[in-house]
């Protein structure tokens, strides 16, 4: 799954000096259903995490530093809390091999929401996933609230017709489970957009290549900052959590002692020259218009 690298000018152009300024269509597709009992337990720890997308950079990365707070880079979530509930693993097939992702409820109309990267539902501009699940709160193979099929798909338009990077973001309205919504099982966090760039951020996700196993919940915190290669109008965090964490939620002005924050953008990449650092998209104008669309299905 190769990323396409757009110019800057062509980001400009898109985003303008403050964020996007033209809002993109959005893509959408109806999933199909997966066989009952698809994902067996062996098949679940049998499947392969997508890669985080990294991206060959020939500028060398800006120096390392941290903007409103201390930094944390992969440290296990203990303290329990809403996020633990509304994050989750994705357990996905694309083009015949099962993989995982990341990713996390999301308030919505139809309270059934969920955000993680645009290639754990699309391969850019290849297919979408099959036999879509999201497991929220999953820890070490337990299914705590059970599992979420997706119903609807949606990306946006640039993710879909050429993998851009600036929008790797796609949303999911997955099936109710036994009458019951998941934000009504699990709560769904706040999303926001066209916040301030560079604010702190808690990045959440299920990182599955080593030194990690998938199995538990973790994070990296700190302050945000631009693509320093000048790629994408993404911001990057700190982070080592490897693949498997694709997709995993990023909330601003997050608390710790309840769990709970804004979501404003999920992991994406990493630049092969700099494996400390994972960006996420900046959830603009773009994205709002992704949410609108999703959260009407």
């Amino acid at each position: 799954m190769t990323p396409s690298i757009p110019l800057l000018a062509v980001t400009l152009a898109l985003f303008g000096p403050s964020g996007p300024a033209k809002l993109p269509d959005v893509i959408e597709h109806t999933a199909a259903v997966a066989p009952v009992r698809y994902w067996t337990a062996e098949r679940m720890a049998a499947a392969l995490p997508i890669d985080l997308l990294p991206v060959l950079s020939q500028v060398a990365p800006a120096a390392r530093h941290q903007r409103g707070g201390a930094a944390t880079s992969g440290a296990r979530w203990s303290a329990g809390g809403a996020v633990a509930r509304t994050t989750g693993r994705v357990f996905l097939t694309m083009d015949g091999v099962d993989f995982v992702c990341s990713a996390g409820s999301v308030r919505g109309a139809n309270k059934d929401l969920v955000v993680t990267a645009g290639h754990c539902v699309k391969d850019g501009t290849g297919s979408w996933a099959a036999n879509w699940m999201f497991v929220p709160g999953y820890d070490a193979g337990r299914e705590p609230y059970g599992s979420f099929p997706a119903r609807r798909m949606f990306v946006a338009g640039p993710w879909s017709r050429s993998a851009d990077d600036s929008y790797d973001v796609g949303m999911v309205a997955v099936a109710p489970r036994g009458g019951k919504h998941l934000a009504d099982v699990v709560g769904a966090q706040e999303i926001g957009f066209n916040a301030p760039r560079g604010r702190h951020a808690y990045g959440f996700g299920f990182p599955a290549d080593p030194p990690y196993n998938g199995e538990s919940l973790m994070y990296c915190a700190g302050g945000t900052k631009p693509d320093p290669n000048e790629q994408t109008y993404d911001q990057g965090l700190r982070c080592d959590l490897t693949a498997g964490a694709s997709g995993g939620p990023w909330l601003s002005g997050f608390d710790q002692a309840t769990g709970k924050g804004t979501v404003t953008s999920v992991s994406s990449f990493k630049y092969s020259n700099d494996r400390g650092t994972m960006y996420g998209p900046y959830f603009g104008s773009a994205i709002k218009t992704l949410h609108q669309t999703a959260e009407r299905a």
